[in-house]
Parts: C-alpha cells; structure tokens; sequence
C-alpha cells in the first residue's frame, strides 16, 4: 500500500518512519501506522528515494512520528559463509533526526 507524503504530513501521529536500505546507497521510505505499513510517494505517486538518510530526513521533516528506524535485509548471507535460516535476517536499528539538512 502506499501513501502520498502531503497526505500523511496532516496526520497526527506517525508510529514508526522507516528508511530502508536497498542497495548501496540507496533508501526508500516507508510508515507503520496502526500496525499497517505504507510506502510513502511523492505527488505524482512515485517512492519517495534518495542516495541519503539525511536527504529523506529532510523530505519526512514535517512528520510526526514516534520512532524512526534504518531497515536492512541482507540477501549475501550465503556469500559469507552462513548457513541458510528459516528466520529472517533483518535488522532495525533506531535513528534520530539530527536535523543535519
């Protein structure tokens, strides 16, 4: 599901903002509100992605979320010599919006 960024700048409150990490240095940007996950689009309905944390920092600014979090899945378990899981890898760790913009 997704969700235009204009739109959810009118909500009251935002449970979690999550930056996810694609490749590289590439993230994407979704919300969690009411245990429901969006994708967070632009006005022209295209995700909201930047080659910078502080850069989607900067564009979520007006939000007013509870807790924000870096995503990460990595897929390269395999490649390093682990053994394949039955769990999920993925990892949140928790940011702040240190207004670096």
């Amino acid at each position: 599901m997704t969700m235009p960024l204009s739109k959810l700048e009118k909500y009251f409150y935002i449970d979690k903002l999550v930056i996810h990490s694609l490749d590289l240095s590439l993230y994407q940007v979704s919300v969690v509100i009411d245990d429901e996950e969006h994708y967070v689009t632009d006005d022209k309905g295209q995700f909201l992605r930047a080659f910078s944390i502080v850069e989607l920092q900067k564009q979520c600014r007006k939000l007013k979320a509870k807790q924000q979090v870096l995503r990460q899945q990595s897929a390269y378990d395999e490649m390093v010599g682990q053994p394949s899981r039955d769990s999920s890898n993925l990892l949140e760790v928790p940011l702040k919006d240190n207004k670096l913009y």
